[in-house]
């Protein structure tokens, strides 16, 4: 697998995984959307890493060996 289908894995993951939590614990009470951080989060990061080209999570999936799909 190349880091950029593991990025796009684990964004969709932790995106998914924030509506599951902010609807289980609150039941998406817009009142409280401290579950819905962690989409902003990754909304975020996506952002600032098209007009960068630098990622945390790319460095960190480097970092455990994983090459870049045109490598």
């Amino acid at each position: 697998m190349c880091i950029e289908r593991a990025l796009r894995g684990i964004a969709g993951t932790v995106v998914l995984l924030s509506l599951v939590l902010a609807h289980s614990v609150n039941g998406i009470d817009l009142g409280h959307v401290n579950w819905l951080w962690f989409t902003a989060f990754v909304g975020l990061n996506l952002l600032q890493s098209a007009f960068t080209d630098w990622c945390p999570m790319i460095w960190i999936l480097q970092q455990t060996g994983m090459k870049r799909a045109g490598a």
